[in-house]
């Protein structure tokens, strides 16, 4: 069985993270199998030498698009923090338009989308990126339905992952299609990974984007419900502090936040309870009550609905040294 060739298209500034975190699944996966078998991965870009990583690292180039004309197993392309506002590089475009549609598999590690996108490759189909960046994709490239909250995604031979160490899911996946999951948690525990994520991407993020104009009946209203997070909200109670009808706050709050109040209310408790339980010892019903759930198992609930997690785990996962609140 002949090794599967991979190809890792990386440019100027890409992530050291996207290339080294798929790279080291690959090699780990070797080591586990015979040696016909496992992966053989090139790195590709617009010229040879050695490209300069957003973190200032230095990252050989093996081939260029020229001499890489050939048909892959596997290729994916690297992110970087300047991708998303990049010109289209004609080149990367014409060689990823061309040799991803003859890959068995081909995709995209964090913000590695956008240049899909710029191929043409995105159309149609469902995908996902860095929490961050997931807004701008869906306006640059509108006939793509994008996961706001998937670590990785399969949409037929298309893969994507989310930002930054989600390649090493993304990659841990592939491994497991190929060799299956035995060989895959082999490579996980010696990479010190899990293979699969409790939650998704956006217990990395925040919930809310910045406030409106604090001047404005919206601003007034978010105002006073950041300020009021530990009481009840309803909507009728929104509307007398804009000074507006229940009917109309709501219609404020959708075609401007993309967001019932409802939700809106929900996702500043989250974000509060979050920031207890990453910097506070308080006890899960105390944070349940400050924050305006109304009890643990209300807590619990939106948590695992919005996030994917339990308190407990979030806690688990993104506590610092804890303080007494207050």
């Amino acid at each position: 069985m002949a090794k599967k060739q991979v190809a890792l298209v990386i440019h100027e500034g890409v992530q050291a993270l996207d290339v080294a975190g798929p790279l080291d699944v690959f090699a780990e996966a070797n080591a586990f199998l015979s040696k016909g078998e496992g992966y053989d991965c090139t790195i590709v870009a617009g010229r040879r030498g050695a490209l300069r990583a957003s973190n200032g690292m230095l990252i050989g180039v093996h081939k260029t698009f020229a001499q890489a004309a050939r048909r892959f197993h596997t290729v994916l392309i690297a992110g970087g923090p300047a991708l998303p506002n990049a010109e289209d590089e004609t080149a990367m475009s014409k060689w990823l338009r061309t040799w991803c549609k003859r890959a068995e598999r081909y995709g995209s590690i964090c913000t590695g989308a956008f240049a899909l996108g710029r191929a043409g490759l995105l159309d149609g189909r469902t995908v996902t990126t860095h929490w961050q960046n997931a807004a701008k994709l869906e306006v640059d490239f509108p006939k793509a339905r994008i996961e706001h909250d998937r670590i990785f995604l399969r949409d037929g031979a298309l893969v994507t992952s989310a930002g930054v160490t989600a390649g090493i899911d993304l990659a841990l996946e592939l491994v497991s299609e190929d060799y299956g999951a035995s060989v895959a948690l082999s490579c996980a525990k010696r990479l010190v990974v899990v293979t699969q994520r409790q939650g998704g991407q956006s217990q990395f993020s925040p919930l809310l984007q910045p406030r409106s104009d604090p001047r404005s009946a919206l601003g007034k209203v978010q105002a006073y419900v950041l300020s009021h997070i530990g009481e009840p909200l309803s909507v009728a109670r929104l509307a007398q502090i804009a000074g507006t009808s229940s009917r109309s706050i709501a219609r404020l709050f959708v075609r401007d936040l993309k967001i019932t109040p409802h939700d809106y209310v929900e996702a500043v408790r989250l974000d509060h309870a979050r920031n207890l339980l990453e910097a506070t010892d308080l006890a899960l019903k105390s944070v349940a009550f400050a924050c305006g759930f109304g009890g643990p198992e209300q807590m619990r609930a939106a948590f695992q609905r919005r996030l994917g997690v339990s308190p407990q785990r979030y806690r688990e996962s993104f506590r610092h040294a804890p303080k007494k609140a207050g």
